[in-house]
């Protein structure tokens, strides 16, 4: 057993030591505190110096920086005012040369006044000398002032008249013979930049056949077939001894150019009854339409022309279709567009409205055996109902002197025709043919009393009669005109139309001696 005595001695050491311990700790957190306080005032103190040490290098710098903009300052107004006081002298300087000059100037201006006014005085008495002079001339001569000047303002006058007469005769001489020469470089040059082919069309088709037994499938029973396709077609199919072959004949080559694409695949289809000619006929219809389309959207491309009405493309197309004296008419247009675009080209005239003009010159004979009328006319009309440009209907509508033209473009297109349609080849006509047809239209012109001569102009065109001023007077040559178409509508056969001019000339002759 433990003693009493020995738990009360170990609990009292412990609780001493436990005091101990609490004061000793006490005593040091004492002598802690009081250490940390010392070192905070410490590093107070150090942190006011050194801002205090900051706050005086900063005054002195601005101190500094002030000194330094001060002097700058003095500097640059010591500069500008050794500027100012140079510009003040350059002004004083002006102002002086000013003050000279207008001294100058008022000395000149009082001279000037004492010359004007010796001037007027010299000029009064050069008045009352001419006077003197004048009355005496008036007494010499027996005029009055007036009647003189008006005596030699008409002599002047008449003399002016008559040098401004021969050198009006003279420049149009030289205005005619230059203009004749240029003309005819212009046309040379443009004839000989064109390469188009001959005239080879006619009025009749051929479709060869494979055999003669074709020929009776294609009358079929009791000729229903040829009746179906002549109907449908508008073309007249010709069997005859002809080996192998059949003869389609119409004046529309469009619709020469269906019936024999009909024709020809109906023979290699070999199926040939009404019905099936019907579907044929029906479908190469349609494809005609369709390239007759892409023949006109084809030449407009060519010549790079654009805002052309849609109507007028299938139009264009069917011109080639169209042949005038076994030219093609398309290939013509393109050739009338092309020529007249170079000649527009050598006289510096925009080449574009003249392609226009050239290619759509013909447009009419792509209906005129729907419209009666010169195709010239119909042609006109049909582009102006189509919104076409003013200057191309008139270039139209007078390619064959059928109304007088007005433009540059218009004289252009009708030389070009005039070159297409005359050149070697162009054209079926034979030589022979051509000139009988030009002599009979003269020997008609020339059976009317009071005709002097008579001349056959654009290829048969025109014809130009000029008669007897004494036997004709114009109210004759008005009846002699009308009975000459009259007459030729009655005798001749002839293409399109034909313009007859009656000219009466009267000429007044004097000589001098």
């Amino acid at each position: 057993m433990v003693d009493v005595s020995t738990i009360f001695i170990i609990l009292f050491a412990l609780l001493a030591g436990i005091t101990c311990g609490y004061f000793s700790h006490k005593y040091v957190s004492k002598i802690r505190h009081a250490s940390a306080e010392e070192e905070a005032k410490k590093i107070l103190e150090d942190t006011r110096q050194a801002a205090e040490a900051m706050k005086r290098e900063a005054v002195l710098e601005a101190r500094d920086s002030l000194h330094r903009e001060r002097i700058e300052f003095e500097r640059e107004d010591k500069t500008r005012r050794a500027e100012l006081q140079k510009i003040e002298m350059r002004l004083l300087a002006r102002e002086e040369n000013l003050d000279r000059k207008v001294e100058l100037l008022e000395k000149r201006e009082v001279e000037l006044q004492k010359r004007t006014k010796e001037l007027e005085i010299k000029e009064k008495e050069m008045q009352d000398i001419l006077k003197e002079e004048r009355s005496r001339l008036e007494e010499l001569s027996g005029l009055t002032a007036e009647e003189a000047k008006r005596m030699l303002l008409a002599n002047i006058e008449d003399e002016a008249r008559y040098a401004a007469s021969k050198m009006i005769a003279q420049i149009e001489r030289d205005a005619q013979l230059t203009a004749d020469r240029k003309a005819r470089d212009v046309i040379i040059q443009a004839i000989e930049r064109c390469a188009a082919e001959q005239g080879a069309e006619a009025m009749v088709s051929v479709v060869n056949l494979p055999n003669d037994e074709m020929k009776g499938r294609i009358i079929g029973r009791e000729g229903r077939n040829i009746r179906t396709l002549e109907t449908l077609t508008g073309v007249d199919l010709i069997i005859d001894d002809t080996p192998e072959a059949v003869i389609l004949s119409a004046f529309d080559a469009v619709k020469r150019e269906i019936a024999k694409v009909s024709l020809e695949r109906l023979v290699i289809d070999g199926r040939i009854h009404p019905a099936r000619i019907e579907e044929v006929v029906s479908k190469v219809q349609k494809e005609i339409d369709e390239a007759i389309r892409e023949e006109g959207e084809q030449a407009i491309l060519e010549f790079g022309i654009i805002g052309v009405n849609q109507e007028i493309i299938p139009l264009l197309g069917r011109l080639q279709y169209r042949t005038s004296y076994g030219q093609n008419v398309l290939s013509h247009s393109k050739e009338v567009a092309y020529l007249a675009s170079v000649m527009a080209g050598e006289l510096n005239i925009d080449p574009s409205l003249i392609k226009r003009a050239g290619l759509l010159h013909d447009i009419g004979k792509a209906i005129d055996s729907e419209v009666e009328g010169a195709h010239a006319t119909i042609g006109a009309n049909l582009l102006r109902k189509f919104g076409e440009q003013e200057t191309v209907v008139h270039a139209v509508a007078a390619h064959h002197a059928d109304i007088e033209p007005k433009t540059a473009e218009a004289i252009l297109i009708q030389a070009a025709d005039a070159i297409s349609a005359a050149r070697p080849g162009a054209r079926r006509e034979s030589l022979e043919t051509y000139i009988k047809r030009l002599e009979k239209l003269e020997k008609v012109a020339t059976s009317f009393r009071g005709v002097e001569k008579a001349y056959a102009i654009q290829a048969g065109r025109e014809i130009r009669i000029m008669v007897e001023s004494d036997e004709i007077d114009d109210a004759l040559a008005n009846k002699l005109c009308h009975d000459v178409a009259k007459k030729i509508e009655e005798e001749l056969e002839y293409p399109g139309q034909i313009k007859v001019t009656v000219i009466r000339e009267v000429r007044m002759v004097e000589y001098a001696k």
